[in-house]
């Protein structure tokens, strides 16, 4: 069901702890969103909750605070376990929780892929308070990492899915379930889920019998986001493009007049693509960062902060950026892949056009797309225009040698270092293993 949040009240109403509070004020949070008006009240009366809102709705404080304020009460061991789908969501949340409590000697760890797992073990040995983590790192923990590593699992109060929409299909199934096997059972925790899009798998939850001695599943959903898909300061267009000449087209899309100084997100839909692309930019003297599963984290760290620091203009990103990452001003969104499901449509449109700003999201359409495009157009209850920004022939062939000759030194370049065999080398061990 939807509620109407409670508009004007302010966090120490809404019921969040007097320290916390001056925290907030200190980060210049003063004022509730209508995700944070409508959850922390009910999370605080010790209800689980189901929260929707979209990207930028300040979903992290409307589960954080409400365990900050009940954590601040009897500081004890491990309080809190946040599960998020991607590293950088991860680590986004966990600077949260560490700024949120840094009046209070609060003990946040990060567990994610690609750093040390025997510093992470070290870490979770002296029972940090809250513990933020991606599926398959803390699985693997539970798993190997022993009982005085990982026991204190068991006394958790709070479970928190975030982008539980993605946390709840078949790719996570398996790590989430040994996850949620190490906690204590659910009539013993509270379990919150956010997102920004309330799925079946999501809706489902809400059918689930009551746990004797609990309150009733609280649910709430702001502005009804099925609906309001997309911003009205979004302008959304296709270019109608041959397959073999795409990197062309999109050389001289951003570096024409309109896009020449623009800061861009460019999606693709796979790893392979996102490293030929950022090669090939690179060549051609675009000022270029990328975002993707093969690269270790340090360098995704660093391609993110030099984006947000616009020291790289274009960011070259898979769908692991395009959920509840934090940056502020993109003004163009570049679909060069289209995606097969329209709500990845949405959250990459989001990255622009936020908070009442304008932005563009062009997709870049081949022959094999049209049917991605109807069922996007469909979801969005909005037809596409055609950029007019590329369209003489004459400009695409005078880039077209210039941007080939690029292409091919980034292909020979990735050859050169077995770009992607660790993949298939990984592919390789889990095929046998399932044999």
């Amino acid at each position: 069901m939807t509620e109407e949040p409670i508009r004007r009240a302010n966090f120490r109403q809404l019921g969040l702890s007097k320290w916390l509070t001056e925290s907030l004020a200190a980060m210049k949070i003063t004022t509730p969103t209508a995700i944070q008006s409508g959850c922390i009240p009910e999370i605080l009366k010790g209800k689980d909750c189901i929260g929707g809102a979209k990207t930028g709705s300040g979903k992290t404080i409307a589960f954080a605070g409400p365990m900050l304020t009940k954590w601040s009460e009897d500081p004890c061991g491990m309080f809190g376990l946040v599960l998020t789908p991607t590293r950088e969501l991860a680590m986004q949340i966990a600077e949260q929780f560490t700024a949120l409590g840094s009046y209070m000697n609060i003990r946040v760890s990060l567990v994610v892929g690609g750093e040390s797992i025997v510093q992470q073990a070290l870490d979770l040995q002296r029972k940090p308070h809250f513990i933020i983590a991606t599926p398959g790192r803390l699985a693997h923990h539970i798993l190997n990492s022993g009982d005085d590593t990982v026991g204190g699992l068991k006394r958790v109060k709070y479970l928190v899915l975030d982008e539980a929409d993605i946390l709840l299909t078949e790719t996570f199934s398996s790590d989430l379930a040994t996850c949620i096997g190490a906690l204590p059972p659910k009539e013993k925790r509270q379990t919150l889920l956010f997102t920004a899009t309330i799925t079946d798998q999501v809706r489902a939850l809400q059918d689930a019998p009551v746990q004797a001695g609990k309150p009733p599943l609280f649910c709430y959903e702001v502005e009804n986001i099925d609906n309001v898909a997309i911003p009205s300061t979004l302008k959304i267009e296709y270019i109608l493009v041959p397959e073999h000449v795409k990197e062309a087209y999109l050389f001289q899309l951003l570096t024409c007049e309109e896009y020449k100084d623009s800061t861009a997100i460019i999606f693709v839909n796979r790893t392979v693509a996102a490293e030929v692309l950022r090669r090939t930019l690179y060549n051609l003297e675009v000022r270029v960062a990328s975002l993707h599963s093969q690269m270790p984290q340090q360098e995704r760290t660093n391609s993110i902060h030099r984006f947000r620091a616009n020291a790289a203009r274009v960011l070259i990103a898979t769908d692991v950026a395009s959920r509840g990452l934090d940056i502020p001003t993109v003004e163009l969104v570049i679909n060069y892949d289209i995606p097969s499901d329209p709500d990845t449509f949405i959250h990459r449109s989001g990255r622009t056009a936020r908070a009442g700003r304008k932005g563009d999201a062009i997709s870049f359409i081949t022959q094999r797309d049209v049917s991605r495009i109807e069922a996007i157009e469909e979801r969005i209850h909005k037809k596409m225009t055609e950029c007019d920004k590329v369209h003489d022939t004459a400009v695409i062939r005078k880039a077209l040698t210039k941007v080939t000759k690029a292409k091919r030194e980034a292909l020979m370049a990735m050859e050169k270092e077995n770009f992607g065999e660790r993949r298939k080398l990984q592919k390789k061990r889990n095929q046998k293993k399932h044999a």
